[in-house]
């Protein structure tokens, strides 16, 4: 019988004690009137096609000598039934204008804090790939169509960690569904289940996957319910109170 594990059994709040990120994992997935132009703002899907092995050479990738998330942008595509799925590492010049557009989305903005002219986005963006690879923006790309942010963040070196007990190699995830036409379909469910496999997969050393959605975004947090997660205590964070959810190596076998 394996260990208990302290999170599940301590199921309490804990208080904050210093700044996590102002974000959930996902976005409401709230109906609306129709995509806004995607089609016409969003990169060519082809932009975004092969670049996941080259990405290093950019300068405003992942850096060189990082290799805390284990080369994430070597990462394979996941087949899932919605379609193949790949994770992208995002490029300010080529993905900012749609990255800060599903930012301004009011479903979005609710929960990300991120909405406002482009330069919000791209300082958000610009911390992340100058610095040492603990967390790496993404974008989500399905059957060639860019539809997703996702940050891929080693949870056991972020703020967050201390906030739960955290253990080496812990793998955080924050997904945002981008144009409304994706939400409402159990989009989210499915690419969170296909990215945590993505996680175990490549990452041998990890044994959970973290997430910590706001606790009132009960969408996000029945999205990671159906993507394996189960949910562990309620945690007070600076700029939110979250839902600690963690996705066990161990009980892979049973989902």
């Amino acid at each position: 019988m394996p260990p208990a594990d302290p999170i599940a059994e301590a199921g309490i709040a804990v208080p904050a004690m210093a700044a996590a990120p102002a974000m959930t994992a996902m976005t409401a997935m709230a109906s609306d009137d129709g995509p806004r132009g995607d089609a016409d703002a969003r990169p060519r899907a082809d932009a975004h096609a092969g670049q996941g092995a080259d990405a290093d050479a950019r300068p405003d990738a992942l850096p060189r000598h990082a290799d805390l998330l284990d080369r994430i942008t070597a990462w394979s595509p996941a087949d899932t039934p919605a379609g193949r799925f790949h994770l992208v590492p995002a490029r300010i010049e080529r993905d900012l204008a749609l990255i800060s557009r599903w930012m301004n989305d009011p479903a979005a903005a609710e929960f990300w804090d991120l909405a406002g002219p482009r330069e919000v986005t791209r300082d958000h963006l610009r911390a992340q790939l100058a610095g040492d690879g603990r967390s790496v923006p993404c974008i989500g790309v399905l059957d060639g169509a860019p539809m997703s942010y996702w940050e891929i963040y080693r949870a056991d070196l972020d703020p967050l960690a201390r906030h739960y007990p955290a253990r080496p190699h812990d793998t955080g995830i924050h997904l945002l569904l981008g144009g409304v036409a994706y939400r409402g379909r159990g989009l989210g469910g499915l690419l969170l289940r296909a990215v945590a496999d993505l996680v175990l997969a490549q990452r041998p050393s990890c044994a959970r996957v973290i997430a910590e959605p706001d606790i009132r975004n009960t969408p996000s947090i029945a999205a990671f319910l159906t993507a394996g997660f189960r949910f562990c205590a309620e945690v007070d964070l600076i700029a939110k109170r979250a839902a600690l959810m963690v996705r066990d190596r161990s009980l892979r076998h049973l989902l």
